[in-house]
This record gives C-alpha cells, structure tokens and sequence, in this order.
C-alpha cells in the first residue's frame, strides 16, 4: 500500500538543492501543504595535505617553537599537566597570520584563557586551559595537523 501523498516534483527539489549550493547554509528544510522536503549538503572532506584555508594561508608567524627538556622522544599523553586536543584539526598558536602568539613557553596562564585554535571543518575553535600555571612545553608547531586527545602543550 503506498502512502497517502502527491507525487513530488523533483524540479523543487533541485531548486532547494540550487539554493543550498550558493549559499553558506548547510541544510534546508521546507515544509508546504503537508509535504517535507530536507536537503543536507554533505561536508567537504577533511584532507591534511593542502595548505590551510584562508586566512591561515600566507603569512608566516614568529612564535616559539616546541620544546623539549632531553634529547629523547617522551610521551606527554599521560602527564597531569597536559592539554589534550579535543578535535581533529589543525592546530595555530595565535588568532591571525602576523599576530603574537597566544601563549609561549614560560607564560602564566588563567583557567579558561584561550592557549591555542584548532580549526576542524572552517570552524575556528578556541582551546582554553583547562587550569591556572605555567606553560612548560608546547608540543605542536603552527599550521601542524592534530587529532583527537594529541598532547599540545604542558601546564605545570
């Protein structure tokens, strides 16, 4: 038994899918008469490959580069001061191209201050510290591809 409605017409489809397309929106849903339609735009794939989008792209930043205390590679994952990404993205230590960094080793922080951004999806995401003290390491470069739970930085 089929069920109790028009027939769609598939040009209005199209026409909401033309409209989703030349627009910023990711989804659009249009209900008329007793007729729903959704349309979703599926999201761009997430490659590391390329380089970062806009504003991100160009301009190199002075900002201090990972440390380390000995000449052995450490597993930080497991220290009681370490920031874990909360995402997969792209991690960047200030909030533009030429501007200072948010943090640098050494620094004093507050609980809640943004320490880096780590952009996932074009979506700027502001990584706050989890706790008050000292930056003792930071662990990811400018630009540098992240995944989920990567140590970034050390507080101490």
């Amino acid at each position: 038994m089929k069920p109790n409605h028009p027939p769609i017409d598939t040009a209005i489809v199209k026409e909401i899918a033309d409209l989703l397309s030349g627009s910023d929106l990711t989804e659009i849903e249009v209900e008329h008469e007793g007729l729903r339609i959704r349309v979703v735009r599926a999201p761009a794939p997430v490659t590391y490959a390329q380089a970062p989008a806009a504003p991100f792209a160009a301009a190199p930043v002075a900002v201090a580069a990972p440390v380390a205390a000995d000449a052995g590679p450490a597993d930080f994952s497991k220290h009681p001061g370490v920031v874990p990404s909360p995402m997969v993205g792209t991690a960047y230590l200030s909030p533009e191209p030429g501007a200072a960094a948010f943090i640098e080793v050494g620094a004093s922080v507050k609980e809640g201050q943004t320490v880096l951004i780590v952009e996932a999806m074009k979506t700027m995401n502001a990584i706050p510290a989890p706790r008050s003290g000292t930056v003792t390491r930071i662990l990811v470069g400018n630009a540098q591809p992240v995944e989920y739970g990567e140590p970034l930085l050390i507080i101490e």
